[in-house]
Order: structure tokens, then sequence, then C-alpha cells
């Protein structure tokens, strides 16, 4: 809609209160449900903010970026780094958490990525997201798993990049074998300790490989 482009492009600077519905109906040549739908669109973008009793007033010329959109744009290490920051702690939760479930499904998981190394690059990522994803699930934190889910199209194009560029597995057909297995054994014998390790372990491998590129 116009009213965005005029703010966007600076014709409403930040604290300026808008013209009321009527006006600005009457302005674009639109109606008045059409400039409360694009008011609430443009709320929702941090553009605009209503305020009780006064009205309109733009707060931002700029939409905000929604989390997918910044860790989209972010660089890889960046988001390496946080990821570090997510899962270490997962999966020192999920040595204490775990149940008789879990640990089927991240045997299962493991198995998974053993049979993907001779499968292609595309299904070797995502067995190994979802090793990944089976330890977080056995954290049983829904924020924690909600966070890491966000992660995932990110780290599976990204990780295919990485694994295409140096032509992994293919390589080295049991690259990173040793260390998933060894989180999956410390998070199935609940030591959260060793489990946290094993996971910075690898994680820290991966980003040091990252920032030599």
């Amino acid at each position: 809609m116009r009213l965005r482009e005029q703010i966007t492009g600076g014709e409403w600077a930040v604290g300026t209160k808008l013209p009321g519905e009527t006006a600005l109906a009457k302005s674009l040549g639109v109606g008045r449900s059409t400039v409360r739908e694009a008011l609430r669109a443009l709320a929702g973008a941090g553009l605009v903010q209503a305020r009780q009793g006064a009205g309109v007033f733009v707060i931002a010329t700029r939409p905000k970026e929604d989390w997918s959109t910044r860790l989209r744009q972010a660089a890889i290490t960046d988001v390496y780094e946080v990821r570090m920051l997510v899962e270490v702690e997962a999966a020192q939760l999920a040595a204490q958490r775990r149940t008789d479930d879990d640990i089927a499904a991240l045997h299962g998981a493991l198995a998974r990525r053993r049979d993907a190394v001779d499968a292609g690059h595309a299904e070797f990522v995502e067995a190994d997201i979802a090793l990944h994803e089976a330890v977080v699930a056995a954290a049983h934190n829904p924020v924690l798993n909600g966070l890491f889910t966000e992660f995932v199209p990110v780290l599976k194009q990204r990780l295919l990049d990485l694994v295409e560029l140096l032509n992994l597995p293919s390589d080295n057909p049991n690259h990173g074998d040793e260390g998933h297995a060894a989180l999956v054994n410390a998070v199935v014998r609940s030591d959260a300790e060793a489990a946290g390790r094993a996971l910075r372990d690898e994680l820290t491998q991966t980003l040091a490989l990252l920032h030599s590129l």
C-alpha cells in the first residue's frame, strides 16, 4: 500500500502522528477498512504504533526483521556460535531427562546417520541434523526445541554447502561418527557433563573449519 511506501520513503518522519482513518482513506483513495488493515500490517512490521487516546504514530521507517530473516542473513559462524550455546545446554538436559523412547530415537538417528554416508550429500545433512533434533527433543524443553527448530532451515542449507564444498563425507566416510556416538552414549548413560563436552567438541571443530574457509 502507498502508506507503507510513504513511511519507508521518509514522507512520514519518525514521531509523526498519522492522520485519522477517514482522512487517510480519502487521501489514499481507499476505504476505511483497507486503511485499518494496512495500519495493522504496518504495526506488525514495527513501523507504526497506536497510542491509546492519542492516535497512530510512526516509530520507524524500516520494517523490523523477524528472527527467521535475521538467521538467513547471518554469517554461518555467528549462527554456529549461538547454536553451540543452545545445543550444549540441550544435550546436558537431555542426559538428565531422556526417556526410554528418547534412547530408542537417539540410537535410530545415529544408525540413520551412518546409513546416509553413501546416500548423497543432502541425505547425509538431513540425517545429521535429525540426530541433533533428537538430542534437543530429549531435553523436553519446548522453548529449546522451538528455538532449535528456527535454526534448522538455515543449518540444512549452510551445512549442505559445506559438505559439498569439502566433499564430505566422501573424503571421510566416518566423518563425525565418533563424536556423534560419544554424544549419544553420554545422553543414554545420563552423563550430562560428557554429553555437553561431546557436543561442544563437535561444534567447535566445525566452527574452526568454517573460520578457515
